[in-house]
């Protein structure tokens, strides 16, 4: 990386079409667009195609670590950092040195004017800017200090402290710097509902669980941390205070305020014995759910909240699961020339997967001894433990998690990715591959919603009126099937060799039909956003042997080859989540690029220009060292609220299917 984002921004604008300026000649291979001289290619296309490949393979191969895997950093906003420095005040702990360098970090990525965002390229975002501008007063930075005062200006514009998420007032609430009584509630008695009542923990999502069960109990607690006054934030609030109640329009809105009345109500006068006993078995929830490694749930957020539930249950900090859980924090964490960060996730068995396909689609045989080590190393890591996926599903376990340790939580588009590389990986008969197979494709099977469609973590997760509860500003409560995850279910259907006559394949085709929006493509939900969504259909409806000149088909096709940029590329804000009128619309990326040309390629359209203008487009943008720039965020976490600059994306992606082209 470079000694700042700045610089790295800076360059990458000046030397890549898409980023900065437009190119004074796109890139392209159609004569009207672009001077005879820019379809000169030196060598010929495929010999150059295959250069590029071979480049970019060995790059691939120089970054596996020695146990057969790859991790790469996983980028997001800056609240992940700002929390975990806010964390080792409420506990007492403070490393100066080790706080100089995540405030170093937090400077580093202000914006020129004076905010922090969510994605790159993005015009600010509020709450990110608060928990940002609170934890570097937290650091020793000065209240007039030139980066404080910007920041100070950009959240009074957009509103002040009561404008924020309810995730950061609650943080500004354990300093005493919020009013607990004007957090929506969340009562840690939820965990006392059985699980056959729809307002049960179990009707939240994977990730949303791990987080609100610890997060109950530290809200039904409401500790305050006294704090200096120099480092309180009294100038963040506007003179007046908006209307809570003019926030909820829509009847459903204020029916859930009215509900949080009462509920406020309650957490003034809680009934002692049901408290008592939902804070045990919350606790309880708590400890049986941390991994062997410290971890919880394998994400910031249930990790940070578990161990600040425990703290404020009366947990020293030398307690084994306290101790654990911050060293599994510590191992997140990442360090450069821009300062220390802590990483949301890890993404090992993801990153692995998805480098295996690259290598095979790029030629690598499929016996090659890295191939075999990741192979080793997936087949190692399946989970074959319980996990609360079996509340609505008892089939045996098989699945795969994102990360190292992450055992209760396996989730299908993970499983599916990892089936497919190991499908094509040549093991001798004694590694139990085809078992490991069958267990994982059982799962994954097993797993379809009623629905037809696939989601991630759950089945028939999908009591969508929970994103509306005040609590849930992020919308984000549930996890309901997805066209991206089912497409790849039935890639890996297709792949796996599933006999395709059964009934399952025929439900999730006509859930994919219904799921595609009127323009022809499909809203991706695990990526930005309908070219990744296109894009896992296509490749599904490949898999399994779907007639590309059926109409609905041809409509994803002609929506693909629309959206391609002058430059040849295709890319797309993070905003389209936002602005679903900015659909297939952005600076280009690599792997927005690839996803496109390999949804092309799914729907037979190898021979045509637009493929081999975005072909020509990645071949220009290569590194020296087979690597690819990509400052855009392309996964996403949380439609509109949360995404993912994968580091992995840019270099595995553009070779991937690539050997199709031929």
């Amino acid at each position: 990386m470079t000694p700042s984002r700045q610089k790295e921004q800076a360059e990458a604008a000046q030397s890549r079409p898409g980023f900065g300026e437009s190119p004074a000649h796109p890139a392209g291979l159609r004569d009207a667009e672009a001077p005879a001289a820019r379809l000169r290619i030196e060598k010929p296309w495929l010999a150059r195609i295959q250069e590029v490949v071979e480049k970019s393979s060995g790059f691939l191969l120089e970054t596996q670590h020695p146990e057969g895997y790859w991790w790469l950093e996983l980028e997001s906003n800056v609240t992940i950092t700002a929390e975990y420095l806010m964390l080792f005040h409420l506990l007492g702990r403070v490393d100066r040195e080790r706080e100089r360098r995540m405030v170093r970090y937090l400077l580093n990525e202000q914006r020129e004017e004076g905010c922090w965002g969510l994605y790159y390229g993005d015009d600010g975002d509020l709450s990110t800017t608060v928990e940002a501008y609170f934890a570097l007063k937290l650091g020793g930075e000065q209240p007039g200090s030139a980066s404080l005062r910007k920041a100070r200006d950009f959240i009074i514009a957009r509103g002040g402290v009561e404008s924020t998420r309810v995730f950061t007032k609650i943080w500004l609430a354990l300093f005493g710097q919020y009013d607990w009584n004007k957090i929506p509630s969340m009562p840690v008695e939820m965990i006392l509902s059985p699980p056959h009542l729809p307002l049960n923990i179990y009707e939240f999502s994977s990730w949303a669980r791990s987080t609100v069960v610890p997060l109950s109990i530290t809200m039904a607690i409401r500790p305050k941390l006294d704090i200096p006054n120099s480092q309180a934030i009294p100038e963040l609030y506007l003179a007046e205070d908006s209307c809570f109640w003019a926030s909820y329009v829509s009847p459903l809105q204020k029916l859930f305020f009215c509900i949080g009345r009462v509920l406020k109500w309650y957490e003034k006068r809680p009934l002692a014995t049901p408290r008592r006993k939902a804070l045990r078995l919350a606790e309880e929830w708590v400890l049986e759910h941390q991994e062997e490694s410290g971890d919880w749930g394998g994400i910031q957020p249930g990790m940070v909240n578990s161990v600040l539930a425990l703290h404020y249950l009366g947990y020293s900090l030398e307690h084994p699961a306290m101790a654990k859980g911050l060293e599994a924090l510590e191992h997140f964490c990442t360090e450069d020339d821009r300062g220390l960060r802590l990483q949301a996730c890890l993404s090992p068995v993801w990153d692995t997967a998805l480098n295996c396909i690259a290598l095979l689609d790029a030629g690598a045989p499929p016996d090659h001894p890295a191939l075999q080590k990741s192979a080793h190393w997936l087949i190692k890591n399946q989970v074959l433990t319980g996990g609360d996926w079996q509340m609505k599903n008892c089939c045996d376990p098989g699945g795969w998690a994102f990360e190292f340790s992450n055992s209760h939580y396996p989730d299908v588009d993970d499983s599916a990715v990892v089936l497919m590389a190991l499908n094509r990986i040549r093991l001798t008969p004694r590694d139990n591959l085809e078992l490991c197979k069958r267990q994982g494709i059982d799962w994954c099977l097993s797993m379809q919603s009623s629905s037809g469609g696939w989601a991630a973590f759950d089945r028939n997760n999908t009591l969508t009126f929970l994103n509306w509860i005040p609590f849930a500003d992020h919308g984000a409560m549930v996890d309901y099937p997805t066209a991206d995850i089912t497409g790849r279910m039935l890639e890996a259907i297709g792949l796996l060799g599933v006999d395709l006559s059964q009934p399952r394949v025929q439900r999730a085709l006509r859930f994919i039909r219904e799921d595609q929006e009127p323009d022809g493509s499909w809203w991706g939900r695990w990526g930005v956003n309908y070219i990744y969504g296109t894009w896992c259909v296509l490749q599904g409806l490949a898999a399994i042997g779907e007639d590309p000149g059926q109409p609905y088909i041809q409509a994803a096709l002609r929506w693909l080859k629309q959206h391609q940029n002058s430059d040849g590329g295709w890319g797309e804000t993070c905003e389209s989540y936002r602005r679903p009128e900015l659909r297939g619309t952005g600076p280009s990326t690599a792997s927005q690029t690839a996803w496109a040309i390999m949804g092309l390629l799914a729907g037979g359209e190898g021979a045509s220009v637009e493929v081999r203008r975005g072909v020509q487009y990645l071949l220009e943008q290569q590194r020296s060292d087979g690597a690819w720039e990509e400052l855009h965020f392309t996964g996403t976490g949380f439609p509109r609220y949360f995404f993912i600059r994968y580091h992995d994306y840019r270099n595995c992606f553009p070779i991937t299917g690539r050997c199709r082209l031929s």
